[in-house]
């Protein structure tokens, strides 16, 4: 009954408060200000009782004449200092020097005015009021503060940031001005911050996360770390993912001063961060050796490589950028994104945004020649194992034949750089992706047989693994499928990858092209290779989840497996052999691979174009296995529309027969 009443007293004190707190910005400073008359009263008749150890200065008029004009004359004061204009629960030690100032104030108009009058007082009188004063007008304040600091940090998350830095501190005096976090803790790895308290908040050493987790007295970890390498970010992910605690990092300084994010904008664990493998510093002079003040052409350019090329390029000043593109979207919106960027820096860079198919050699060499094209990146391509399976015909159209054909208009058109973006699914392919685009390398090569006889046009060739954040990337499939509660769906649970950044690779493939002599083969060093059933369980645990499986049936997500796609491979490789060199970037091999004759090369091209066109897919399939590229399909023919017209076919002459027997019982 007891406890009730007491609660029903605190739910009752609370809805004041709260009410109070929601009420206009006039009615508050009202009430403030007959608060504040109460305490200096108070504190008036105190300091006099106190000092006397009597009552009778309450019946004396002169006392309550001094009293009358003390009383707006400290208010006044209170007023001109600024103190009502201080929102309470945002108070600094501003408001609290003007509460100091506001009373000395008050103290010296007392004094004044007793002597002026000649009205007697105490000599330690002022010296009482003064400190009753502070105790009374700055105390409750402080108290105002606490409560309604306890009232919303109810409402709120609570949440540990990883790292007291700058950054941390930034961090955690943002969040405590916000509605939706309060600060639990820092965790900090520097021994000489652990025990302290930094901004009226705790330092933890690493072990003491798992007693607030475990107890749900965190929700969330925020890391605080911009400045750490992708290395020690990687150690410390290591370390939460056992938690399965969201952990969510904030933007780098340099990204919050530019006014691309702000500081209390938090995001998702990059994947970045996962591989742990911090990006080289590009050469400049590598960079700018085939772009700066020269006509370049991007094929593709509206692509995810395409387009972040383009965005490098721009970076390296040439004087025109050909933006070729057969999607109309994807050209529209890197054409105006390039725009933006090349007006806000101010740079003499001239855009040519043109449409057109790599399919199409008049249309390419017209283009080049047009513009006076120099350097030459070819992006354009199809990419995607089981749609090139289900469309043979056009993934060898395209990445084959389109890659010849431009590779044609840039020797007619005497280009000087020519750059093809390949692939490591052209080594030893298993799918016809893979094949097609080592068909692409060996038509570059072949070409490059030629260079100072009927051309002077430099081909190379740079190799790479998948890139995050690429179209059809695992990564943002990952991130929707955690979102919707899973499950997660991986082709195969002992598939490994190799992985590099968007803005890495492109920054790699332009400065392999500049050390190009012709008919290289470059290859980027991918790092290690990542198993991706892994990727998939440190994203669980780091949404803040636990993987669901027979071990723990009650968890969030599960992570199924739906087999092995047509053409896919387990294992992912860079090189065909092992005859691998070194060049002037430490991230770049050279490798010495097997070349087509210039004169084989054209007549296989010519039996693939009869073939290609008659859409005979077996006598496809089989110039793909004769050709040097070391192509093993795991899957048979998979054309879509091939497929259906052998069904089709297979029918007709099941009818064809059945029909035939019915005609002979007749007869």
């Amino acid at each position: 009954m007891l406890i009730g009443k007491k609660q029903d007293r605190e739910l009752v004190v609370d809805n004041i408060i709260r009410s109070i707190l929601n009420s206009s910005r006039a009615t508050k400073r009202t009430i403030t200000l007959f608060i504040d008359s109460i305490f200096i009263v108070s504190a008036f008749w105190l300091a006099l009782i106190v000092r006397l150890d009597s009552f009778s200065p309450l019946s004396k008029l002169d006392n309550w004449m001094l009293l009358a004009l003390l009383v707006p004359t400290s208010l006044f004061a209170f007023i001109n200092l600024g103190l009502y204009r201080a929102v309470l629960r945002y108070m600094n030690a501003q408001a609290l020097w003007a509460i100091v100032l506001g009373t000395l104030i008050t103290t010296i108009a007392l004094v004044m005015f007793a002597f002026f009058i000649g009205i007697e007082i105490p000599r330690t009188m002022p010296f009482i009021f003064a400190w009753l004063c502070l105790l009374t007008v700055g105390g409750s304040r402080i108290l105002v503060r606490a409560m309604i600091g306890k009232l919303t940090t109810a409402n709120k998350e609570s949440v540990i940031i990883y790292g007291a830095g700058s950054a941390g501190r930034q961090l955690a005096t943002a969040l405590g001005t916000g509605p939706e976090y309060y600060v639990r803790a820092f965790i900090d790895d520097d021994n000489s911050k652990q025990g302290s308290i930094v901004q009226g908040i705790p330092v933890l050493a690493f072990n003491e996360i798992y007693e607030l987790v475990n107890k749900g007295k965190a929700k969330k970890v925020l890391l605080a770390l911009p400045s750490e390498s992708r290395a020690r970010r990687k150690e410390i992910l290591s370390q939460l993912e056992p938690l399965s605690i969201k952990v969510l990092s904030i933007p780098g300084m340099a990204d919050v001063v530019e006014g691309k994010a702000k500081l209390s904008e938090f995001r998702d664990v990059e994947i970045e961060d996962l591989l742990g493998r911090d990006a080289v510093a590009p050469k400049p002079e590598l960079m700018a050796a085939n772009i700066k003040n020269k006509v370049v052409m991007v094929t593709g350019a509206g692509g995810s490589i395409g387009s972040e090329l383009c965005r490098q390029i721009v970076k390296q000043k040439p004087t025109k950028l050909v933006l070729f593109e057969v999607n109309e979207f994807g050209l529209y919106s890197i054409e105006k994104e390039l725009c933006e960027y090349i007006q806000s820096h101010q740079l003499q860079v001239e855009l040519i945004p043109i449409m057109g198919s790599v399919q199409r050699i008049n249309r390419v060499e017209t283009v080049m020649m047009a513009f006076g094209v120099q350097t030459v990146y070819h992006a354009a391509a199809y990419k995607h194992v089981p749609l090139v399976e289900h469309n043979v015909v056009e993934g060898v159209r395209n990445n084959v034949f389109g890659t010849y054909y431009t590779a044609k208009a840039a020797v007619n058109a005497k280009v000087e750089t020519f750059v093809l973006i390949s692939t490591d699914k052209a080594v030893r392919p298993t799918n016809v992706m893979g094949a097609t685009k080592r068909m692409a390398e060996l038509c570059l090569q072949g070409l490059a047989q030629n260079k100072g006889k009927s051309h002077n046009t430099r081909f190379c060739m740079v190799r790479f693994g998948n890139v995050l954040g690429s179209s059809g990337s695992v990564v943002p499939l990952f991130r929707r499928q955690i979102r919707e509660g899973g499950p997660i769906t991986l082709t195969h649970q002992d598939i490994t990858r190799f992985f590099m950044t968007i803005p890495e690779a492109a920054q790699l493939v332009i400065q392999a092209g500049a050390m190009g002599k012709g008919g290289d083969v470059f290859v980027l060093d991918m790092g290690e290779s990542v198993k991706i059933k892994d990727l998939a369980s440190k994203m669980i645990r780091l949404s803040g989840f636990e993987i669901k499986d027979k071990n723990n049936p009650h968890g969030d997500i599960e992570i199924t497996c739906t087999g092995l796609r047509p053409g896919e491979k387990l294992y992912e490789e860079l090189l065909i052999g092992d005859n691998v060199g070194e060049t002037l970037h430490e991230r770049i091999m050279t490798a010495n691979e097997v070349m087509l004759p210039l004169a084989e090369l054209n007549v296989f091209l010519e039996a693939l174009d009869i073939a290609c066109h008659n859409f005979e897919h077996e006598t496809i399939r089989q110039l793909l296995l004769d050709a040097p590229t070391g192509f093993n399909p795991t899957d048979g023919i998979c054309d879509l529309v091939w497929n259906v017209k052998q069904k089709t076919d297979t029918l007709s002459d099941n009818n064809f027969e059945e029909h035939g027997k019915v005609v002979n019982l007749k007869n």
